[in-house]
């Protein structure tokens, strides 16, 4: 609705005619400013900017439903849409896998899984309807040069030998994902704000949680981001593996954990819909439904495989106080839990 065109919105004209005037020409663009800034760009007083932001407010305002409504669309539409991560227990706490139209967070610490879940993911996205995919193309947005052609064929081959004996077909799906590589978040938004149609423009952070958002939601499609974490500022926050022995740790019984949090901070945490923690502890990794308006916070072991992640058994294990918002690292047992850390 933000989106939605003040040309489309049959405002009085002399209102309309003044707000093209000023090249406010979206719901967004209007009713995200403060009334004094409003005023000013309008050349106006008060009651026209607080008439202009009535008005369009009124027009931009999503339509009430009832409870009963919302689930027989829910019905309707066959649960509103998932794509399956083919983890079974990740797959039932989340209501049939990452739901269409909403943002979905993968957050952890580097060399945790992420990118093998994320290859998994496109994968997945792009396998013909009757293997349980999407038969859809993908946007990978790779701002860290991670993405390996040649590790998400193997997964594919040890996931779905049946498909991928199948000549043409590993090339065919592979043809429908595009990989975009972006030097910089500056050079991910350049393009897009030198089209701004208005006077200012957003930080670039703000502008890509807006962008993605809207495309999940005005497309129905599922989009998934990956968050890096940082240590909490305080003097305990991060931990070497080579402290230990320092410490006097040498059987190396005892193993420090790193607290961490996520990098991009609480705004992106409160836009997102689903958030999957990818952490360590306890001399394993977990994939925790963090956030999710269907589940609770539950955790899964996994292990990453020739085939990508999977999961040690589908139960879960559930999770409560701070600990659902929490992100653990075990440092001195990460690099030898997974034999394709080097894959990302």
């Amino acid at each position: 609705m933000a989106n939605k065109l003040v040309s489309d919105m049959c405002l009085p004209p002399h209102l309309a005619h003044l707000l093209a005037a000023r090249r406010l020409t979206t719901a967004k663009d209007v009713l995200s400013l403060p009334e004094v800034e409003l005023m000013s760009l309008l050349d106006a007083g008060l009651a026209t900017a607080r008439d202009a932001v009535c008005r369009v407010s009124e027009f931009a305002c999503p339509p009430c439903q009832t409870a009963l409504a919302l689930l027989e669309e829910r019905v309707r539409l066959g649960g509103g849409g998932r794509l399956a991560t083919t983890l079974c227990g990740l797959d039932e706490a989340l209501g049939g896998g990452i739901p269409l139209g909403k943002l979905t967070e993968v957050v952890g610490p580097s060399g945790i899984g992420k990118t093998q879940f994320c290859l998994k993911l496109a994968l997945l996205a792009t396998l013909p309807e009757c293997y349980g995919g999407l038969n859809g193309r993908v946007v990978y947005i790779d701002t860290e040069s991670k993405f390996s052609s040649r590790r998400m064929i193997e997964i594919g081959q040890k996931s779905f030998p049946q498909i991928f004996r199948q000549e043409g077909l590993a090339q065919k799906m592979a043809g429908r994902i595009l990989v975009m590589r972006p030097a910089s978040l500056s050079d991910f938004t350049k393009r897009e704000n030198e089209r701004g149609t208005t006077g200012f423009t957003q930080h670039p952070l703000r502008w890509a949680l807006s962008f993605l958002k809207s495309i999940a939601e005005l497309t129905r499609i599922p989009v998934v981001v990956s968050n890096q974490v940082r240590s909490q500022s305080n003097d305990d926050g991060y931990h070497y593996s080579f402290e230990v022995k320092r410490r006097g740790d040498g059987d190396g019984a005892e193993r420090l954990e790193s607290h961490l949090v996520a990098a991009l901070g609480i705004q992106w945490a409160h836009a997102v819909t689903i958030r999957l923690v990818f952490e360590s502890h306890s001399g394993q990794r977990f994939i925790k439904v963090a956030k999710s308006p269907m589940s609770p916070a539950v955790a899964f072991p996994f292990i990453v495989e020739s085939s990508g992640i999977t999961l040690l058994n589908d139960e879960g294990i559930d999770v409560s106080g701070p600990e659902i918002t929490s992100i653990r690292c075990q440092g001195q047992n990460l690099l030898g839990l997974l034999p394709f850390e080097n894959r990302g």
